[in-house]
Protein backbone atom coordinates (compact mmCIF):
# COMPACT_ATOMS: atom_id res chain seq x y z
CA UNK A 1 0.00 0.00 0.00
CA UNK A 2 1.63 3.59 -0.80
CA UNK A 3 0.95 6.26 1.66
CA UNK A 4 0.33 10.21 1.25
CA UNK A 5 2.94 12.20 2.82
CA UNK A 6 0.45 15.70 4.09
CA UNK A 7 3.05 18.91 4.06
CA UNK A 8 2.11 21.21 6.98
CA UNK A 9 5.09 23.61 6.96
CA UNK A 10 6.10 26.34 4.06
CA UNK A 11 9.03 28.18 3.23
CA UNK A 12 8.90 31.96 3.32
CA UNK A 13 8.81 31.58 -0.17
CA UNK A 14 5.78 29.90 -0.79
CA UNK A 15 3.85 31.57 1.91
CA UNK A 16 4.60 35.15 0.15
CA UNK A 17 2.88 33.57 -2.76
CA UNK A 18 0.15 32.48 -0.65
CA UNK A 19 -0.87 36.10 -0.18
CA UNK A 20 -0.77 36.44 -4.25
CA UNK A 21 -2.98 33.51 -4.75
CA UNK A 22 -5.52 35.04 -1.94
CA UNK A 23 -5.35 38.19 -3.92
CA UNK A 24 -5.83 35.97 -7.40
CA UNK A 25 -9.23 34.46 -6.07
CA UNK A 26 -10.41 37.89 -4.99
CA UNK A 27 -9.55 39.37 -8.36
CA UNK A 28 -11.09 36.75 -10.36
CA UNK A 29 -13.93 36.40 -8.50
CA UNK A 30 -14.10 33.41 -6.44
CA UNK A 31 -15.40 33.78 -2.93
CA UNK A 32 -13.20 32.04 -0.57
CA UNK A 33 -16.16 30.91 1.50
CA UNK A 34 -17.66 28.80 -0.63
CA UNK A 35 -14.18 26.48 0.51
CA UNK A 36 -16.08 25.97 3.18
CA UNK A 37 -14.02 23.64 5.67
CA UNK A 38 -11.80 22.61 2.21
CA UNK A 39 -8.12 22.80 2.84
CA UNK A 40 -5.36 23.68 0.01
CA UNK A 41 -3.09 20.54 1.18
CA UNK A 42 0.37 19.38 -0.39
CA UNK A 43 -0.36 16.09 -0.95
CA UNK A 44 3.26 13.45 -1.90
CA UNK A 45 2.88 10.06 -3.00
CA UNK A 46 6.12 8.79 -2.57
CA UNK A 47 5.80 5.25 -2.93
CA UNK A 48 4.17 5.20 -6.58
CA UNK A 49 6.94 7.68 -7.56
CA UNK A 50 9.61 5.02 -7.69
CA UNK A 51 13.37 5.51 -6.94
CA UNK A 52 15.38 4.74 -9.83
CA UNK A 53 14.70 6.65 -13.54
CA UNK A 54 12.28 4.67 -15.72
CA UNK A 55 13.49 5.84 -19.45
CA UNK A 56 15.42 7.66 -21.06
CA UNK A 57 19.26 8.11 -20.67
CA UNK A 58 19.51 8.41 -17.26
CA UNK A 59 17.07 5.14 -16.81
CA UNK A 60 18.52 2.99 -13.66
CA UNK A 61 20.06 5.92 -12.00
CA UNK A 62 18.38 7.42 -8.41
CA UNK A 63 15.28 9.62 -9.46
CA UNK A 64 16.73 13.17 -8.28
CA UNK A 65 14.85 14.66 -5.25
CA UNK A 66 16.32 18.39 -5.32
CA UNK A 67 17.04 20.75 -8.04
CA UNK A 68 21.01 20.28 -7.45
CA UNK A 69 21.02 16.85 -8.40
CA UNK A 70 20.00 17.46 -11.72
CA UNK A 71 22.26 17.11 -13.75
CA UNK A 72 21.85 19.82 -16.26
CA UNK A 73 20.25 23.61 -16.22
CA UNK A 74 18.51 22.81 -19.39
CA UNK A 75 17.11 19.47 -17.75
CA UNK A 76 16.05 21.71 -14.61
CA UNK A 77 14.38 23.99 -16.61
CA UNK A 78 12.60 21.94 -18.57
CA UNK A 79 11.41 20.35 -15.45
CA UNK A 80 9.87 23.83 -14.34
CA UNK A 81 8.56 24.48 -18.06
CA UNK A 82 6.37 21.15 -17.16
CA UNK A 83 5.22 22.06 -13.55
CA UNK A 84 4.49 25.46 -14.92
CA UNK A 85 2.49 24.56 -18.12
CA UNK A 86 0.75 22.30 -15.33
CA UNK A 87 0.12 24.87 -12.74
CA UNK A 88 -1.51 27.17 -15.10
CA UNK A 89 -3.84 24.86 -16.66
CA UNK A 90 -5.53 24.50 -12.71
CA UNK A 91 -5.77 28.17 -12.73
CA UNK A 92 -6.90 29.12 -15.62
CA UNK A 93 -10.07 26.56 -15.57
CA UNK A 94 -10.89 27.43 -12.06
CA UNK A 95 -11.46 30.94 -14.08
CA UNK A 96 -13.23 30.19 -16.65
CA UNK A 97 -15.53 28.03 -15.11
CA UNK A 98 -16.38 29.50 -11.47
CA UNK A 99 -19.14 31.60 -12.94
CA UNK A 100 -21.11 28.89 -13.61
CA UNK A 101 -22.05 28.06 -9.95
CA UNK A 102 -24.59 30.97 -10.41
CA UNK A 103 -26.87 29.43 -12.96
CA UNK A 104 -26.08 25.54 -11.95
CA UNK A 105 -29.26 23.00 -13.18
CA UNK A 106 -29.52 21.07 -10.07
CA UNK A 107 -27.85 21.59 -6.37
CA UNK A 108 -26.12 18.28 -7.32
CA UNK A 109 -24.45 20.17 -10.02
CA UNK A 110 -23.40 23.48 -8.21
CA UNK A 111 -21.63 20.84 -5.46
CA UNK A 112 -19.67 18.64 -8.21
CA UNK A 113 -18.58 22.08 -9.91
CA UNK A 114 -17.40 23.72 -6.65
CA UNK A 115 -15.69 20.01 -5.67
CA UNK A 116 -13.96 20.74 -8.92
CA UNK A 117 -12.72 23.98 -8.71
CA UNK A 118 -11.73 23.51 -5.24
CA UNK A 119 -9.32 20.11 -6.55
CA UNK A 120 -8.38 22.28 -9.76
CA UNK A 121 -6.86 25.13 -7.18
CA UNK A 122 -5.17 22.53 -4.74
CA UNK A 123 -3.41 20.99 -7.73
CA UNK A 124 -2.17 24.82 -8.88
CA UNK A 125 -1.45 25.23 -5.34
CA UNK A 126 1.24 22.13 -5.52
CA UNK A 127 2.80 22.98 -8.46
CA UNK A 128 3.36 25.97 -7.10
CA UNK A 129 4.91 24.60 -3.79
CA UNK A 130 6.87 22.91 -6.08
CA UNK A 131 8.21 25.95 -7.82
CA UNK A 132 8.65 27.74 -4.93
CA UNK A 133 10.08 24.71 -2.86
CA UNK A 134 12.72 23.36 -5.04
CA UNK A 135 13.65 25.63 -8.07
CA UNK A 136 14.89 28.84 -6.09
CA UNK A 137 14.37 32.79 -7.37
CA UNK A 138 13.30 31.05 -11.30
CA UNK A 139 10.68 28.01 -9.74
CA UNK A 140 9.31 31.52 -7.52
CA UNK A 141 8.88 33.77 -10.79
CA UNK A 142 7.29 31.29 -12.55
CA UNK A 143 5.04 30.73 -9.52
CA UNK A 144 4.13 33.94 -9.72
CA UNK A 145 3.52 34.15 -13.14
CA UNK A 146 0.79 31.40 -12.19
CA UNK A 147 -1.73 33.96 -10.84
CA UNK A 148 -0.76 37.07 -13.37
CA UNK A 149 -2.02 35.63 -16.56
CA UNK A 150 -5.90 35.14 -16.92
CA UNK A 151 -7.75 32.73 -18.97
CA UNK A 152 -9.40 34.47 -21.91
CA UNK A 153 -12.69 32.68 -21.42
CA UNK A 154 -13.20 34.72 -18.49
CA UNK A 155 -16.90 36.62 -18.46
CA UNK A 156 -16.12 40.38 -18.85
CA UNK A 157 -14.82 42.05 -16.23
CA UNK A 158 -13.44 44.90 -17.88
CA UNK A 159 -9.96 43.41 -17.28
CA UNK A 160 -7.24 42.64 -19.48
CA UNK A 161 -6.87 39.68 -20.96
CA UNK A 162 -3.73 38.50 -20.83
CA UNK A 163 -3.84 34.36 -21.89
CA UNK A 164 -3.28 31.08 -20.15
CA UNK A 165 -0.26 29.28 -21.81
CA UNK A 166 -2.81 26.53 -23.44
CA UNK A 167 -5.09 27.49 -26.15
CA UNK A 168 -8.28 25.44 -24.69
CA UNK A 169 -8.04 27.46 -21.28
CA UNK A 170 -8.44 30.34 -23.06
CA UNK A 171 -11.84 29.29 -24.29
CA UNK A 172 -14.89 30.49 -22.97
CA UNK A 173 -16.94 28.58 -21.08
CA UNK A 174 -20.43 30.26 -21.00
CA UNK A 175 -22.94 27.97 -19.85
CA UNK A 176 -23.37 24.18 -18.07
CA UNK A 177 -23.22 22.83 -21.80
CA UNK A 178 -19.61 23.43 -22.54
CA UNK A 179 -18.95 22.99 -18.99
CA UNK A 180 -19.95 19.11 -19.27
CA UNK A 181 -18.37 18.69 -22.40
CA UNK A 182 -14.95 20.54 -20.64
CA UNK A 183 -15.09 17.94 -17.89
CA UNK A 184 -15.06 14.92 -20.17
CA UNK A 185 -12.62 15.95 -23.13
CA UNK A 186 -10.45 18.24 -21.43
CA UNK A 187 -9.97 16.96 -18.31
CA UNK A 188 -9.39 13.61 -19.57
CA UNK A 189 -6.11 15.08 -21.44
CA UNK A 190 -5.34 16.33 -18.17
CA UNK A 191 -5.60 12.67 -16.31
CA UNK A 192 -3.09 11.60 -19.62
CA UNK A 193 -0.56 14.64 -18.86
CA UNK A 194 -0.43 13.86 -15.03
CA UNK A 195 -0.36 10.42 -15.66
CA UNK A 196 2.46 10.95 -18.40
CA UNK A 197 4.19 13.06 -15.69
CA UNK A 198 3.94 10.47 -13.04
CA UNK A 199 7.24 8.13 -13.88
CA UNK A 200 8.92 11.43 -14.06
CA UNK A 201 12.33 11.12 -12.85
CA UNK A 202 12.28 14.63 -10.62
CA UNK A 203 10.85 12.88 -7.47
CA UNK A 204 8.75 15.75 -5.84
CA UNK A 205 6.98 16.09 -9.22
CA UNK A 206 6.16 12.26 -9.97
CA UNK A 207 5.10 12.08 -6.17
CA UNK A 208 2.78 14.95 -7.20
CA UNK A 209 0.99 12.80 -9.58
CA UNK A 210 -0.47 10.38 -7.32
CA UNK A 211 -3.03 12.19 -5.35
CA UNK A 212 -3.56 14.72 -8.28
CA UNK A 213 -4.82 11.38 -10.45
CA UNK A 214 -7.52 10.29 -7.78
CA UNK A 215 -8.95 13.45 -7.88
CA UNK A 216 -8.91 14.10 -11.34
CA UNK A 217 -10.88 10.82 -11.97
CA UNK A 218 -14.16 12.43 -9.94
CA UNK A 219 -13.90 15.54 -12.64
CA UNK A 220 -13.78 13.03 -15.82
CA UNK A 221 -16.89 11.54 -14.08
CA UNK A 222 -18.45 14.52 -13.76
CA UNK A 223 -18.49 15.31 -17.42
CA UNK A 224 -19.27 12.09 -18.55
CA UNK A 225 -22.39 11.93 -15.87
CA UNK A 226 -23.58 15.39 -17.20
CA UNK A 227 -24.03 14.54 -20.96
CA UNK A 228 -25.33 11.22 -20.18
CA UNK A 229 -28.07 12.94 -18.34
CA UNK A 230 -28.19 15.41 -21.25
CA UNK A 231 -28.58 12.31 -23.80
CA UNK A 232 -31.15 10.70 -21.08
CA UNK A 233 -33.10 13.85 -20.80
CA UNK A 234 -34.17 14.33 -24.70
CA UNK A 235 -34.10 18.04 -24.56
CA UNK A 236 -31.27 18.60 -26.22
CA UNK A 237 -31.41 17.01 -29.97
CA UNK A 238 -28.35 14.58 -30.58
CA UNK A 239 -27.68 16.33 -33.40
CA UNK A 240 -27.50 19.64 -31.66
CA UNK A 241 -24.86 18.56 -29.28
CA UNK A 242 -23.22 16.76 -31.46
CA UNK A 243 -21.69 19.61 -33.15
CA UNK A 244 -20.47 21.02 -29.54
CA UNK A 245 -18.59 17.40 -28.84
CA UNK A 246 -16.91 18.64 -32.47
CA UNK A 247 -15.56 21.81 -31.01
CA UNK A 248 -14.46 20.27 -27.97
CA UNK A 249 -12.74 16.79 -29.15
CA UNK A 250 -10.56 19.32 -31.70
CA UNK A 251 -9.05 21.44 -29.05
CA UNK A 252 -8.22 18.26 -26.92
CA UNK A 253 -6.71 16.92 -29.50
CA UNK A 254 -4.64 19.74 -30.00
CA UNK A 255 -3.40 19.71 -26.20
CA UNK A 256 -0.93 17.08 -26.60
CA UNK A 257 1.15 19.66 -28.89
CA UNK A 258 2.64 19.43 -32.00
CA UNK A 259 3.55 15.82 -34.17
CA UNK A 260 6.99 14.82 -34.18
CA UNK A 261 7.96 17.26 -31.20
CA UNK A 262 11.50 17.73 -30.16
CA UNK A 263 10.30 18.92 -26.86
CA UNK A 264 8.37 15.96 -25.80
CA UNK A 265 11.89 13.66 -27.37
CA UNK A 266 14.24 15.65 -25.25
CA UNK A 267 11.32 15.07 -22.26
CA UNK A 268 11.38 11.73 -22.61
CA UNK A 269 15.22 11.63 -23.10
CA UNK A 270 15.45 13.42 -19.58
CA UNK A 271 13.54 11.01 -17.90
CA UNK A 272 11.25 13.67 -16.93
CA UNK A 273 7.82 13.11 -18.95
CA UNK A 274 7.33 9.55 -20.29
CA UNK A 275 4.12 7.68 -22.06
CA UNK A 276 1.05 7.36 -21.26
CA UNK A 277 1.41 4.08 -20.78
CA UNK A 278 4.77 4.01 -19.55
CA UNK A 279 4.33 1.41 -16.76
CA UNK A 280 2.54 -0.82 -19.01
CA UNK A 281 4.05 -1.20 -21.76
CA UNK A 282 6.52 -3.61 -23.35
CA UNK A 283 7.50 -2.14 -26.60
CA UNK A 284 10.44 0.73 -26.83
CA UNK A 285 9.10 4.40 -27.29
CA UNK A 286 9.01 6.02 -30.75
CA UNK A 287 10.83 9.22 -29.85
CA UNK A 288 10.10 11.03 -32.93
CA UNK A 289 5.94 10.28 -32.41
CA UNK A 290 5.59 10.58 -28.50
CA UNK A 291 2.58 13.21 -28.75
CA UNK A 292 1.19 10.95 -31.82
CA UNK A 293 1.03 7.91 -29.68
CA UNK A 294 -0.96 9.63 -26.58
CA UNK A 295 -3.74 11.44 -28.64
CA UNK A 296 -4.00 8.59 -30.21
CA UNK A 297 -4.71 6.70 -27.18
CA UNK A 298 -6.77 9.33 -25.95
CA UNK A 299 -9.11 9.35 -28.89
CA UNK A 300 -9.64 5.94 -29.06
CA UNK A 301 -10.36 5.96 -25.26
CA UNK A 302 -12.99 9.10 -25.99
CA UNK A 303 -14.49 6.48 -29.20
CA UNK A 304 -15.28 4.10 -26.60
CA UNK A 305 -16.69 6.47 -23.80
CA UNK A 306 -18.75 8.18 -26.77
CA UNK A 307 -20.73 4.78 -27.15
CA UNK A 308 -21.73 4.87 -23.59
CA UNK A 309 -22.66 8.06 -23.37
CA UNK A 310 -24.72 7.78 -26.51
CA UNK A 311 -26.49 4.56 -25.62
CA UNK A 312 -29.59 5.65 -23.48
CA UNK A 313 -30.52 8.05 -26.34
CA UNK A 314 -34.00 8.36 -27.67
CA UNK A 315 -35.47 5.95 -30.21
CA UNK A 316 -34.77 7.47 -33.45
CA UNK A 317 -32.12 9.87 -32.82
CA UNK A 318 -28.55 9.49 -34.53
CA UNK A 319 -25.99 8.32 -32.22
CA UNK A 320 -22.96 10.28 -31.10
CA UNK A 321 -19.66 9.82 -32.12
CA UNK A 322 -16.61 11.47 -31.78
CA UNK A 323 -15.29 13.50 -35.07
CA UNK A 324 -11.50 12.32 -36.75
CA UNK A 325 -8.52 13.58 -35.46
CA UNK A 326 -8.16 15.21 -38.83
CA UNK A 327 -11.01 17.93 -38.26
CA UNK A 328 -10.98 21.45 -37.32
CA UNK A 329 -7.13 21.36 -35.70
CA UNK A 330 -5.19 24.28 -34.67
CA UNK A 331 -1.28 22.92 -34.82
CA UNK A 332 0.32 19.78 -36.45
CA UNK A 333 0.22 18.24 -39.83
CA UNK A 334 -3.75 18.65 -40.51
CA UNK A 335 -3.60 22.49 -39.62
CA UNK A 336 -4.99 24.26 -42.12
CA UNK A 337 -5.98 21.17 -44.08
CA UNK A 338 -9.74 21.13 -45.13
CA UNK A 339 -10.96 17.73 -43.40
CA UNK A 340 -14.71 16.73 -42.97
CA UNK A 341 -15.81 15.21 -39.41
CA UNK A 342 -14.60 11.45 -41.02
CA UNK A 343 -11.21 12.51 -42.20
CA UNK A 344 -12.34 12.80 -45.45
CA UNK A 345 -10.63 15.98 -47.77
CA UNK A 346 -13.66 18.41 -48.35
CA UNK A 347 -14.24 19.29 -51.74
CA UNK A 348 -15.75 22.65 -52.14
CA UNK A 349 -14.60 26.63 -52.49
CA UNK A 350 -14.25 28.57 -49.76
CA UNK A 351 -18.01 29.41 -48.84
CA UNK A 352 -18.87 25.51 -49.03
CA UNK A 353 -16.61 24.99 -46.64
CA UNK A 354 -17.89 28.26 -44.39
CA UNK A 355 -21.58 26.35 -44.58
CA UNK A 356 -20.19 22.95 -43.53
CA UNK A 357 -17.79 24.39 -40.37
CA UNK A 358 -21.61 26.14 -39.46
CA UNK A 359 -23.02 22.62 -39.90
CA UNK A 360 -20.55 20.72 -37.60
CA UNK A 361 -19.43 23.22 -35.21
CA UNK A 362 -21.45 25.73 -32.64
CA UNK A 363 -22.54 28.87 -34.34
CA UNK A 364 -23.88 32.32 -32.94
CA UNK A 365 -27.42 30.77 -33.75
CA UNK A 366 -26.63 28.07 -31.76
CA UNK A 367 -25.74 29.61 -28.80
CA UNK A 368 -28.98 31.49 -28.92
CA UNK A 369 -31.16 28.68 -29.62
CA UNK A 370 -29.21 26.58 -26.83
CA UNK A 371 -29.92 29.81 -24.25
CA UNK A 372 -33.05 30.72 -25.25
CA UNK A 373 -35.39 27.41 -25.70
CA UNK A 374 -33.10 24.32 -24.58
CA UNK A 375 -31.87 25.35 -21.30
CA UNK A 376 -34.84 27.14 -20.20
CA UNK A 377 -36.17 23.58 -19.99
CA UNK A 378 -35.48 21.22 -18.08
CA UNK A 379 -32.57 20.25 -20.57
CA UNK A 380 -30.52 17.45 -18.05
CA UNK A 381 -31.80 14.42 -15.70
CA UNK A 382 -32.20 15.76 -12.40
CA UNK A 383 -29.75 14.10 -9.78
CA UNK A 384 -30.08 14.51 -6.25
CA UNK A 385 -27.06 15.77 -4.03
CA UNK A 386 -26.52 13.65 -1.04
CA UNK A 387 -23.50 15.23 0.39
CA UNK A 388 -23.43 17.38 2.92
Amino acid sequence: MSTTEIVETYTPNFESWISEFQEWQTRIGFDPSWLGDYTFDIKFDWDTAGNSIEFGDFEGMPKWDRRMQVPQQNIRDAIVSMVTVQGDTEFASVEQQHHLLESAPTEYDRKSALRIMCEEQRHGWQMAYVLCTFFGEQGVREAMKLLERNSLGNPIRGEEDRGRILGSFNEPIDHWLDFFCFTHFIDRDGKYQLKMLSTSSFKPLAASMGPMLKEESFHLGTGANGLRRIVKQGVIPVAFLQKYINKWVSTGLDLFGTDESTSAQWAYVYGIKGRFDERESNEPADREHLNEASRNLYWEELKEEMRRISKPRKEGEPALFIPSDKFNRGIGHHHGVRYDLHGELFEGNEDDWKAYLDSALPTAEDERILREEYLTQEWIQYREWKGN
